[in-house]
């Protein structure tokens, strides 16, 4: 008899999910986190609700068992859209609370397939958000926010947020990831939150672009063009540096 426990798709659901299978007391081997519907045969199935408090006892524990660095890295895995995520991540603590690395090296342990598989969608959602960080580019509306549109293939707008905040702690600034529907917000000097709403998506869609932004947009498309170089135009190189879906959210590529 294997156990199945099927959980909501975000971090405090999947925290919830482990927590709940040591609560349980399941062994690793023989239990299963699942984001989908599953039929497997011989297998009871657990419909895990999410449980912030319990959630936050899993991180803690993350936290003091691998560290920041490590806990860091299991939830930037969680922020990718492989469905194997949750069982990776699942593996790896467990594997981690078995052979009890210290703080900082529990990925250094990449002969486990699961803690291999984690390393690997973890690595992948770090190098998106640090290309964000260096490709998004936020334009001012009309009341003087600043304002950015993404479509990140990853969860990656806490990184983002966290970032901006700190290097714009006196703007009011929002980041909309058009692909899940989220919103992040910053307003002046305060904490930075997430939201979401047809409504909140109206309201930023039917305020226009500044007469400032709209110049200076202009100006830097021109800049970009006047210093490229026909004669060593090389598209290849320009897509593995710059790719392609990037280029859909950044004023120098708008033909406006």
């Amino acid at each position: 008899m294997s156990f199945v426990y099927q959980c909501e798709d975000t971090l405090e659901g999947i925290f919830t999910a482990i927590y709940r299978i040591y609560e349980d007391k399941h062994h690793a081997f023989e239990t299963r986190i699942s984001l989908v519907e599953e039929n497997l045969l011989f297998a009871e199935y657990i419909r895990v609700e999410t449980d912030k408090e319990r959630a936050i006892k899993v991180m803690r524990t993350c936290q003091q068992k691998f560290g920041e660095k490590d806990y860091f890295g299991l939830c930037m895995a969680l922020s990718t859209g492989d469905l194997e995520k949750a069982q990776a991540v699942y593996k790896t603590i467990a594997y981690g609370l078995e052979t009890k690395p210290a703080p900082g090296h529990l990925f250094d342990h990449l002969t486990d397939d699961y803690v291999l598989k984690t390393f690997k969608l973890s690595s992948t959602a770090c190098r998106e958000a640090h290309h964000w960080v260096g490709f998004l580019r936020f334009r001012e509306l009309e009341n003087g926010i600043l304002y950015a549109v993404i479509a990140p293939k990853n969860h990656i707008m806490n990184n983002l947020m966290e970032h901006f905040s700190d290097r714009f702690p006196s703007e009011n600034f929002a980041i909309f990831d058009e692909k899940r529907k989220i919103f992040g917000i910053h307003p002046y000097r305060g904490q930075w939150f997430l939201a979401t709403g047809e409504k909140l998506e109206e309201r930023f869609r039917e305020v226009p672009y500044s007469d400032a932004e709209e110049k200076y947009a202009e100006l830097f498309r021109h800049f970009c063009k006047s210093i490229t170089i026909k004669e060593r135009a090389n598209p290849r190189l320009q897509m593995n540096m710059l790719p392609l879906y990037f280029r859909d959210y950044m004023t120098e590529w708008d033909k406006a």
